[in-house]
């Protein structure tokens, strides 16, 4: 899997765009905004959209989800379908936040753990890992040992659970139960700071110890 991190929004969000070497076919992973950022790096790799792809619903991660499904005529999918109010509740987070006014969200398909996406020849696996938010999912790439593990692990962290139906033990179960036994030598790509391992997370992250 080829990827590129692109930092969006005042959040330095990590939007990702991901893209299979054999076909040129690509997917947005949580593009947060800046969407014109966004279109130039599609141009400059010189990909072919297919979907736009979420790991969970809050603002940082979807703001320009709409906008870019639409100027490239593609499907939203993901997340979970537990993740429903929150993409509701977009006006609402858009105004807390002070970012632009971000309409409320339907993807076009709710992932469950077990389901694949397809982009080109890579074969994405789901996860739900909630904790972060009810309906948090990552992407795995098993064939290159690549995770999109959007705000679930960071490098030496874990993400926030303080916002509504968040838990920190459930975060913690699924990093535990799920993340770390696909294996020491996974990369992963998280929603915000520099991509880490699981091998090394699981050594070093204080909230694993």
């Amino acid at each position: 899997m080829n990827y590129q991190t692109i930092p969006v929004t005042s959040f330095e969000q990590n939007c990702s765009l991901i893209w299979c070497p054999e076909t040129h076919t690509a997917a947005i992973v949580d593009p947060g905004g800046d969407a014109g950022k966004i279109e130039a790096q599609v141009a400059e790799q010189g990909v072919n959209v297919s979907q736009i792809l979420l790991t969970h619903g809050h603002l940082d991660h979807v703001g320009a989800a709409a906008e870019l499904a639409k100027v490239y005529g593609v499907p939203v999918v993901g997340p979970h379908k537990a993740d429903a109010f929150w993409l509701e509740g977009l006006p609402t987070q858009s105004q807390m936040f002070g970012f632009p006014h971000c309409a409320p969200l339907t993807p076009d398909r709710w992932l469950e753990e077990g389901e694949t996406v397809q982009v080109g020849n890579l074969l994405l696996e789901i996860l739900l890992c909630p904790g972060h938010t009810p309906g948090h999912i990552v992407f795995f790439d098993r064939t290159s040992r690549l995770l999109i593990s959007g705000d679930v692990i960071f490098n030496g962290g874990v993400g926030r659970t303080d916002f509504p139906q968040g838990s920190h033990s459930d975060l913690i179960k699924a990093i535990k139960t799920k993340l770390l036994p696909l294996g020491d030598d996974v990369t992963f790509l998280p929603g915000h700071g520099p991509k880490s391992t699981l091998g090394r997370e699981r050594i070093s992250n204080p909230f694993l110890q």
